[in-house]
């Protein structure tokens, strides 16, 4: 999947767009800035947007690509972001070390996901915050966007 997530954030224009999600601002805008885990950050507009609100930011994905824009948009804000070239499987921190973690559109692999899950939280502090967005089952019948594998997709039942 490194290949096409480089190649789709290989051109000059960032693919999402430089401002950070909605869903994900208004639910950190709540939370009193601590540290903060992006996994799967893409091109980096979330995590810019936290480190713009006073939080010490770490930030993964698999994509070259994606963590070069990242350092753009970040030096852009003028603002700082600890990002590494990772995967689920092999990022590691210590326990109870971030008062965030943040899953926005973070698509995962169906056969690991619960174990990628338990990972992450595994990393949040007690008391800590889980922010998650991602596509319904429902997304699988629009043609705007989001995996074409049903199986990566949520629903409230499984």
């Amino acid at each position: 999947m490194n290949n096409f997530w480089d190649e789709r954030f290989g051109t000059e224009d960032y693919a999402y767009g430089t401002e950070p999600n909605q869903y994900f601002k208004e639910q950190l805008n709540k939370l009193k800035p601590g540290n903060i885990l992006l996994p799967a950050e893409g091109e980096g507009r979330n995590a810019v947007f936290a480190a713009s609100e006073g939080w010490q930011v770490t930030a993964f994905d698999t994509s070259i690509e994606g963590k070069r824009k990242a350092g753009l948009l970040a030096l852009k804000k003028g603002v700082s972001i600890d990002y590494k070239i990772d995967n689920y499987e092999f990022i590691d921190f210590p326990h109870e070390s971030f008062d965030c973690v943040a899953l926005i559109f973070a698509n995962m692999n169906p056969a690991n996901r619960e174990d990628y899950h338990k990972k992450l939280i595994s990393f949040l502090k007690p008391g800590g915050t889980l922010i998650l967005e991602g596509f319904s089952k429902n997304q699988i019948n629009n043609k705007t966007g989001g995996p074409r594998d049903i199986n990566m997709l949520f629903s409230k039942r499984r």
